[in-house]
């Protein structure tokens, strides 16, 4: 199966055992972080169609990594703890899981409840049109989080595609590197404008044919960035010699 699946828990016993468990389902995509800080790092350059999610991680409560995770995916999360109040249970679905296992759990409960997670995603996704973007280079899907760049699929991290959908999404307006960097990491810091130049120039290396001269994403020397959107049937995209 293609789905991707995250697993936050500290205690690596139960974590392997998942994973395995999963493996032997069908499950060959799976993630492990211990701690809400690596669970963090690693959705930077994963995105995962399920979490598994525990609540007493050693770094941070795990009720608040939810809500922290809500701003950045949408997959279902399904926690898996040890606390059993119905306060607890309660507080998890506030905070936007999606189900609530207590330990000890039944391994094929587990696995019963993550496929019906999943199978309900894949409805939402077949009823719900993808929101898809096409250029003369490259295509994007919103949805998906992928990126084709001259029909290759291209790996690409979340804060990436983020700050390309945020410019595609505003095709011909001239942004500041405050305003970009509020727009997608959020509040500004000193010395934040050379995380925004990196990744533009990460985003030019992966569109552009020619990174060092730019068509889409375009510098205004002490102005900012524009996005200038290429039609798919653009000729200048062609090279020379092809129809």
């Amino acid at each position: 199966m293609k789905e991707r699946i995250l697993i936050i828990e500290d205690e690596l016993g139960i974590a392997h055992m998942l994973e395995l468990l999963m493996i032997k389902e069908g499950f060959m995509d799976v993630q492990i972080a211990g701690t809400g800080a690596e669970a963090l790092q690693v959705l930077d350059s994963y995105n995962p169609d399920l979490i598994v999610l525990d609540v007493m991680l050693p770094d941070r409560n795990g009720f608040e990594l939810c809500l922290e995770l809500r701003t950045r995916t949408h997959a279902p999360i399904l926690f898996l703890t040890a606390r059993t109040a119905d306060y607890d249970k309660l507080t998890g679905f506030a905070m936007g899981g999606d189900d609530y296992i207590t330990k000890p759990f039944n391994a094929l409960e587990v696995m019963a409840r993550i496929k019906a997670q999943l199978a309900r995603r894949r409805l939402y996704l077949q009823d719900k049109a993808p929101a898809s973007y096409q250029f003369a280079d490259f295509e994007m899907n919103k949805e998906t989080g992928e990126l084709c760049v001259r029909g290759e699929w291209v790996h690409c991290t979340a804060k990436e595609f983020s700050l390309l959908l945020f410019f595609v999404e505003h095709p011909g307006r001239l942004f500041n590197v405050a305003q970009l960097y509020e727009q997608v990491w959020g509040q500004m810091q000193l010395g934040d404008e050379k995380t925004v130049v990196i990744y533009i120039s990460k985003i030019r290396s992966k569109i552009e044919r020619d990174p060092k001269q730019p068509r889409y994403i375009v510098n205004f020397r002490g102005l900012g960035y524009k996005f200038v959107p290429r039609p798919a049937f653009d000729a200048e995209a062609v090279p020379a010699g092809k129809p």
